[in-house]
């Protein structure tokens, strides 16, 4: 039979179930305690394969990166330490100059090498914008890039084309150097003026001084065999075609037939309704907007030039 004892003090309640094994429970104001006897406790087996223990934080998120594996950001390029230097004679950049022109203008990578390939110190000759790579012993870095050539009838002129920077450097003032380190290779050959076309570009090659111009013929290739007077053969622009005339139908003697009399003349023109609107005179004003010159999918294009 069990007993049960009440006292003021903190109720002690002492159950007696076996000699041997006895569990005391003691209930109080204060939090409340739970003592089991030790020869009490069950045993639960450990097995290996059970999960480890894994404790939550509430606290925030700690995350710790070995500093030995973060990855390097490559710094911009500086534009004092930029350098403007032929491709041919940097045969190791024809890859990645071929691949920053592909990023603007997608093409075949065997015919963009091979039109880079042309490249030569008697023109077409293509002009590589380099940074210095971070790392002394690596190549420099591509920025950009430009070809000239030579123009016919102009024997003081260069045409500039397929002008692209790197698109992560656009907007940098990398558009500028490209243009202005041109204009001194150029000049320092006894160039003085400079021909460029665009479809979209008009603002930022006025700002750099350029002005609306005139179409002119790039040379693709030159060489020393070839005389001035054959180059000079090839049109410069196709030959106006003769103004178109409209058949005279004004009134003439009607041919006698063999027999019969002759045909009564033909009824005279009726009179134009409208009238043609005057044009103006003096030369026709230029906009930056406007442009009579397309391309074969109709893109207008601005023929632009500047004095150097």
């Amino acid at each position: 039979m069990q007993e049960l004892t009440l006292s003021p003090r903190p109720a002690k309640l002492t159950p007696t179930l076996d000699p041997t094994h006895r569990m005391e429970l003691i209930l109080s104001t204060s939090p409340a305690k739970l003592t089991l006897d030790p020869e009490c406790q069950p045993k639960l087996p450990l097995d290996s394969t059970c999960q480890p223990e894994m404790t939550f934080n509430p606290g925030p998120t700690e995350l710790t990166v070995d500093p030995e594996h973060q990855p390097e950001e490559t710094p911009a390029p500086s534009l004092a330490e930029l350098t403007l230097e032929p491709v041919h004679r940097r045969p190791e950049l024809l890859d990645a100059c071929a691949d920053l022109i592909n990023d603007q203008w997608p093409r075949s990578r065997a015919s963009r090498l091979h039109s880079l390939g042309q490249s030569s110190d008697a023109f077409p000759l293509c002009l590589m914008l380099l940074s210095p790579h971070p790392t002394s012993e690596a190549a420099p870095i591509v920025v950009g890039h430009a070809r000239l050539s030579r123009v016919l009838n102009q024997p003081q002129s260069l045409l500039v084309e397929t002008v692209v920077v790197a698109r992560a450097l656009r907007g940098r003032g990398f558009g500028r150097c490209l243009m202005e380190g041109l204009e001194v290779f150029a000049r320092a050959r006894g160039f003085r003026k400079l021909h460029l076309t665009t479809h979209d570009q008009v603002h930022f090659y006025t700002h750099l001084g350029y002005q609306l111009g005139k179409p002119v013929q790039g040379l693709v290739f030159t060489s020393r065999r070839l005389p001035a007077t054959l180059l000079n053969a090839f049109p410069t622009a196709p030959s106006p075609r003769p103004p178109w005339k409209a058949p005279n139908l004004t009134a003439q003697a009607a041919p006698r037939g063999p027999k019969g009399p002759p045909l009564p003349p033909p009824p005279p023109l009726p009179e134009c309704l409208t009238t043609s609107p005057p044009v103006p005179s003096g030369p026709p004003s230029k906009s930056l907007l406007e442009t009579q010159y397309q391309n074969v999918r109709g893109r207008p294009i601005f023929w632009m030039e500047k004095d150097i």
